[in-house]
């Protein structure tokens, strides 16, 4: 996320804000990796607005340029079907159940139509983790509208709150999928096996690459040969990595360069 090459994709803007908002703890604490920080973050911002404990573990050092970076095009569209879905997340090793769970994050947060391009929340009270996006998703009537950037999602209007909720089509996938809806059916009827599940395969999302040895350290060559590597604080204003003078470009090149040399 350092990188324009990651942090600059489309299928990730707006994340930028969300960085741009944890530079005053790095400021404070410069000693954690970026890689643990933001791991960190996610985890308790889960916990904090009511969700399940996810287990944390620390250690992941900064990649100290972006030659190993992936490439575009492989993250989630919301705009694609069910196989779409199984495709990027299979490719990561998760299974139906574990995809229906993580998709549960859907409870938190909203879309903002100069991001992703679609817009509005998922539930009625976007900032309590709950299985209330299951519980909607099964029991409302959601209608198809075209934004007017062309966007395609759905709508259910909740007259009593007088609010729009939407539904992107890769969450309503999950309902005509014969493989993807039982586990929705499930985690609508059972919130803590929801939340169990879900601190599962979230914990096993953020350890995605990660190789440690039985005392939980990790073995991954960036570790082994430069240990825990902090980058220099990014920059304090949002953006695109590009755009804010960071990925390459001053100030962390420089101060990259003696790191690299240890790797």
């Amino acid at each position: 996320m350092r990188y324009e090459a990651e942090g600059g994709d489309p299928a990730n803007a707006g994340l930028q804000h969300a960085r741009v908002f944890l530079e005053p703890v790095k400021s404070k604490h410069p000693w954690i990796t970026y890689s643990d920080l933001w791991i960190l973050a996610g985890v308790v911002a889960v916990q904090e607005m009511g969700g399940p404990e996810i287990e944390f573990k620390a250690g992941r050092t900064d990649f100290v340029d972006d030659s190993r970076l992936p490439p575009r095009g492989r993250l989630p569209d919301g705009a694609q079907g069910a196989e779409h879905i199984r495709f990027v997340f299979g490719r990561m090793g998760f299974s139906d159940q574990e995809i229906v769970a993580l998709s549960g994050a859907h409870n938190l947060g909203r879309c903002h139509n100069d991001r992703s391009g679609f817009h509005g929340a998922w539930v009625q009270n976007p900032t309590r983790f709950s299985n209330t996006y299951f519980r909607l998703m099964l029991s409302e009537d959601w209608k198809e509208k075209t934004l007017d950037n062309g966007v395609r999602q759905f709508f259910y209007y909740d007259e009593d709150l007088e609010q729009e909720l939407m539904m992107l089509p890769t969450d309503l996938a999950l309902l005509h999928d014969e493989h993807f809806r039982p586990w929705v059916e499930l985690y609508a009827k059972d919130r803590e096996r929801f939340f169990a599940d879900f601190a599962k395969v979230f914990a096993k999302l953020i350890e995605l690459g990660i190789q440690r040895d039985e005392e939980g350290r990790i073995t991954n060559s960036d570790n082994v040969n430069g240990g825990y590597h902090s980058a220099p604080k990014k920059s304090g204003e949002p953006g695109k990595p590009k755009e804010a003078g960071d990925g390459e470009a001053e100030p962390l090149s420089k101060e990259n360069q003696h790191f690299r040399a240890r790797l």
